[in-house]
């Protein structure tokens, strides 16, 4: 009878509960603290995110992960899409490391539906200087999605299926406030290689009935509008995750070839210049002088 190998000690160097509400959640882990180092062929530190007292369907959710598929995190750190029932649940996130040590977790928990769905555009900068003030512009996206046709969303965080791997195949964005449609322009990316020309916002970009997934996308402003607004965007791909932010008519494209995109985060902001307090004093009490 052949011995078991002799069992790995590995440290857990911190343990963190978090409770949650219902709805659909990012949940972002920043880099793992401490050194970096193998032990019985498993990279640490790294951390293990699980969602406990879930037997029943009413917890919590792991919807997705990224970079890496499935619950665990490597150093660099990652991001996961979390869904809790009514009734809200937990997530349990334990991290290991080689030696025994005491760390903090450094996570970021951003809601992607309901009227918290704003805060995840703080994730989304935008190229203004530190004494500039934006404005954001209202949109409704309209995307055209596998098995589901046309949906019309809102244009405020995410839209689209979120974690659930259904394929985009179009898109539009238009503008419901400040900007015409044509003050917009929209590029899809198509397997093999294809891609649409730039089309004005309000039209359908992408293509309905043929069976052929968005592989990435790229929107800009007009040069009559570039100056005074901005664009910026990330798609999440089924199993590349969530890209970067791209701005201003970079594509937006999964790390993985042809991997079809299933969400997306557009913001249109306005630029908006510093004005002076006391030229706004002025022109208030000028307003409310009375007529002669």
């Amino acid at each position: 009878m052949v011995a078991a190998p002799a069992a790995v000690a590995v440290s857990v160097t911190a343990v963190k509960l978090l409770p949650i509400d219902e709805g659909l959640y990012a949940l972002r882990l920043g880099e793992l603290p401490g050194g970096s180092a193998e032990i019985g062929g498993m990279a640490v530190p790294a951390a293990h995110v699980s969602a406990p007292f879930a037997g029943d369907g009413n917890g919590v959710e792991i919807v997705a992960s990224f970079p890496e598929q499935g619950p665990w995190i490597r150093k660099p750190g990652g991001t996961l899409v979390v869904r809790a029932a009514r009734a809200g649940g937990y997530v349990l996130i334990t991290a290991y490391g080689a030696a025994p040590a005491q760390h903090d977790i450094a996570y970021d928990l951003r809601r992607l539906d309901g009227p918290a769905a704003a805060n995840l555009q703080t994730a989304i900068p935008t190229g203004a200087g530190p004494s500039d003030e934006v404005r954001e512009v209202p949109t409704e996206i309209l995307l055209h999605i596998e098995r589901a046709g046309d949906r019309l969303f809102p244009g405020r965080g995410w839209v689209g299926a979120l974690g659930r791997r259904m394929r985009i195949e179009a898109y539009s964005i238009r503008p419901t406030a400040q900007l015409a449609p044509g003050d917009i322009e929209m590029k899809a990316f198509l397997p093999n290689g294809g891609e649409t020309p730039w089309i004005p916002g309000g039209i359908l970009c992408g293509t309905r009935g043929r069976g052929l997934p968005l592989i990435g996308f790229a929107v800009r402003m007009t040069a009559q509008k570039s100056d005074q607004f901005e664009v910026s965007y990330q798609g999440s791909f089924f199993a590349s995750g969530i890209s970067e932010t791209q701005r201003n008519g970079a594509p937006c494209r999964a790390r993985i070839a042809d991997d079809p995109l299933e969400a997306v985060n557009v913001r249109i902001t306005e630029r908006i210049a510093d004005v002076d307090p006391d030229e706004i004093e002025a022109a208030d009490s000028e307003t409310a002088r009375p007529a002669s």
